[in-house]
């Protein structure tokens, strides 16, 4: 199996971990934030000596790609690509609402129809969202909505949906709905990145390291967050 650093920046969090076999097996975290240019160094730095010191070379670096914070994002992609081209290894590019999503998948109890909404907060009632089914299969792409109560109508006409993220606190009251639910304390964090990591290395799905860029403005802020109707 594969040894992966794992980075994770596109909001206040900043975390990295380092998985192998298909687990976790190093882990910092700083909720503090915003604080990732100070922070993520030394986490970074002790990631890898962290595996230096157990003998384990790494095999691939993960960077949580967006949406997200421009500062945090731009942070943690330029870290990755920088380890990436010391060490001549791959990059890999995680979608930050697809990780928002595993720890709900592996830790809480759904029922089989159930869909998953992670949110990432924008500002006053726009979020950046997505929603999937528990196969992580997308049935609404990434998109900056525009909340009110009309929104994500088509999805809780007749199954359960789940919204969580730093992004869902605020549209609680809006969504009023006997399909919604709200799971809280839902982060993007590095300790959750390695299933999607190792099946992204696993089918060779790397990143030109020399051009790729995290999405938090190209397809969002280059227009106007759309209203959900």
């Amino acid at each position: 199996m594969s040894c992966i650093l794992h980075i994770e920046t596109s909001t206040e969090v900043c975390s990295v971990a380092v998985s192998q076999d298909g687990a976790s097996i190093f882990s910092q975290e700083d909720f503090k934030g915003p604080s990732h240019a100070t922070t993520l160094g030394v986490f970074v730095d002790e990631a890898l000596s962290f595996a230096d010191s157990h003998a384990i070379p790494v095999d691939a670096v993960a960077v949580s790609s967006g949406p997200g914070s421009y500062t945090g994002l731009r942070i943690g992609v330029s870290m990755a690509k920088g380890i990436c081209y010391a060490q001549d290894i791959p990059l890999i590019g995680l979608p930050t609402l697809e990780v928002m999503c595993v720890p709900v998948l592996l830790f809480r109890d759904l029922p089989e129809d159930a869909l998953l909404c992670p949110m990432i907060d924008a500002r006053r009632m726009e979020v950046y969202a997505a929603v999937y089914d528990r196969a992580l299969r997308p049935l609404r792409p990434t998109s900056a909505d525009i909340v009110d109560e009309h929104s994500y109508a088509e999805f809780l006409a007749d199954r359960p949906v789940y919204f969580f993220g730093n992004g869902s606190a605020k549209c609680r009251e809006t969504l009023q709905h006997p399909h919604a639910h709200f799971l809280e304390n839902i982060h993007p964090l590095a300790k959750w990145m390695f299933p999607l990591a190792e099946r992204a290395h696993a089918r060779q799905e790397f990143k030109d390291v020399a051009y790729f860029e995290p999405f938090y403005l190209k397809e969002f802020v280059a227009s106007k967050p759309k209203k959900l109707i």
